[in-house]
């Protein structure tokens, strides 16, 4: 596969998705980068803007196995993880998958359950792997999660750990459609119905051959140090707790190489790194005095480092 058959792979892909998610061409794009990256996407919006129906379209394009878990207050890590029992019939414990054992996995509200079971995605997120009782099961390649998640003021919610965040390569809203959008979901009686006829583009071999292109794309000594210039500028601020860390310049190179992948690219620019940093950055810093709204720091971020020249280009 050539960086030419990675860009039409994904520009056929994200046509397919913009059928059933209308006006959300960028949001899909994102979507799509992550999945190339090897990372994984938290939609967080308010219920009812189309956060279960995009992931459903994205699972629909793929010939890969797909699972969906609705994160409830009572939903118990094991029914993640797996769990040994024991079998009357042979006297002895067999294991049983639970639902990460897939490929695409749907994690539905996933702020609704409590954060013991929200912990029991960290592992499989981070190492792609479980352990129960003290045995490690590899999971099935390519491995994804998309989980959505209504905003922490809702009623019934519980806040994701830093830790839980900090596995999600990119956050991204969705948003509510405009008027025109709105009545074209209208005339197509919602969206439900066209995701349902989506037909699979690639195969799962596609997406792991795609994700080894990606890790070849090259990052430039310029631009990895404007990566770098942008994370210290989000450090030691009076309104930062806590500013993007080594792991998030890490997240945002990758993010980037993924987005130039899809151009057809096999080099990252700065004009990536500025499309990928506000949903990689911002859901890893922590304000103070309960803040939430990052994008003016990032902005001010942004403002302050100064982009590097047409050096990674002619010196590549």
């Amino acid at each position: 596969m050539t960086y030419a058959d990675l860009q039409n792979h994904t520009k056929r892909l994200q046509e397919a998705m913009e059928g059933v998610i209308v006006g959300k061409g960028a949001e899909i794009r994102l979507t799509l980068a992550a999945l190339l990256a090897g990372g994984h996407v938290l939609l967080e919006d308010v219920p009812g803007t189309g956060k279960t129906t995009l992931a459903k379209a994205l699972a629909k394009c793929f010939d890969c196995a797909f699972g969906r878990v609705q994160f409830t207050p009572d939903l118990l890590p094991s029914e993640l993880t797996g769990i040994n029992f024991y079998s009357p019939r042979t006297g002895e414990f067999s294991f049983r998958q639970g639902a990460l054992f897939t490929n695409i996995l749907l994690g539905d509200e996933i702020n609704r359950a409590t954060p013991r079971t929200q912990s029991g995605l960290l592992e499989s997120m981070e190492e792609s792997q479980i352990t129960v009782d003290g045995q490690t099961y590899a999971l099935p390649q390519p491995y994804f999660v998309i989980a959505t998640q209504n905003p922490v003021e809702t009623q019934g919610t519980f806040p994701l750990p830093e830790a839980q965040l900090d596995r999600f390569l990119i956050r991204i809203s969705l948003g509510y459609p405009d008027r025109g959008q709105t009545a074209e979901l209208i005339a197509r009686k919602g969206a439900a119905g066209a995701a349902a006829a989506l037909e699979p583009i690639c195969r799962a071999e596609d997406v792991l051959q795609m994700r080894a292109l990606t890790r070849g794309v090259r990052v430039h000594p310029a631009v990895a140090d404007y990566i770098t210039r942008l994370a210290e500028a989000t450090r030691g601020r009076e309104d930062v707790a806590l500013g993007v860390s080594t792991r998030g310049c890490l997240s945002l190179a990758n993010m980037a190489s993924a987005l130039a992948a899809m151009d057809g690219r096999d080099y990252v620019t700065p004009d990536d790194v500025l499309e990928a940093m506000p949903h990689v950055f911002a859901h890893r810093l922590i304000l103070r005095g309960g803040r939430r709204n990052t994008s003016d720091i990032l902005a001010q971020a942004v403002s302050q480092t100064e982009a590097p020249v047409e050096q990674w280009v002619s010196d590549r």
